[in-house]
């Protein structure tokens, strides 16, 4: 297979994180190449945690605001999604750090040992970003903080305990709509339970 030629980059914002149209030659299924014009976010990589209380038979998940998730309201009026804890790899952290410092921070519960069951990119189309998905078993006394979120991000994150049965029934009724929940929740309930 031929080469992907990158033809033109146009940054369309380099605010938070930068925004480029870019202009590419590629080779199609017959043999021969066209160009395309695509928009990228070139986010950074990513890690999400499902937490587990077996013994309450419950998960720990975060309820917070989403501002793309209140403009598109599919189901969501208020913007709240309920969540697996999650966020972005900070510069010389390995994805097993940074799980563990999310976590701390969004749900104050202590963890040492998340196993990490996959990586996906979430919107391969137009976002860089790769997610490192991790299950972690958690109890009571691992929690040593109320969470809530790092301060000054304005995350405002509530604390919810879904148990076992409402997850798979969330499930079943296809009302769990955060991608990263709905795969960590079917991989925990098919593989690990």
């Amino acid at each position: 297979m031929e080469a992907i030629n990158i033809e033109d980059r146009k940054i369309l914002s380099d605010a938070s994180y930068r925004l480029e149209e870019l202009s590419f030659t590629k080779p199609d299924l017959n043999g021969g190449k066209h160009t395309q014009t695509n928009e990228v976010y070139f986010r950074p990589d990513a890690v999400a945690v499902l937490l587990v209380d077996r013994a309450k038979q419950e998960f720990i998940l975060a309820r917070q605001f989403r501002l793309p998730a209140f403009l598109n309201q599919h189901g969501l009026a208020d913007g709240y999604l309920m969540e697996a804890c999650a966020g972005l790899i900070e510069d010389g952290e390995s994805p097993e750090q940074a799980v563990i410092r999310e976590a701390r921070e969004e749900t104050g519960f202590d963890m040492s040992d998340p196993v990490k069951i996959g990586r996906v990119y979430t919107s391969a189309g137009g976002i860089t970003e790769y997610l490192h998905l991790f299950i972690a078993e958690v109890s009571g006394a691992d929690q040593i903080a109320e969470g809530g979120g790092a301060e000054g991000e304005g995350e405002d994150i509530v604390l919810v305990r879904l148990g076992f049965d409402e997850a798979l029934q969330g499930l079943a009724a296809a009302k769990i709509n955060d991608a990263k929940t709905l795969l960590l929740l079917q991989h925990y309930f098919y593989f690990m339970q």
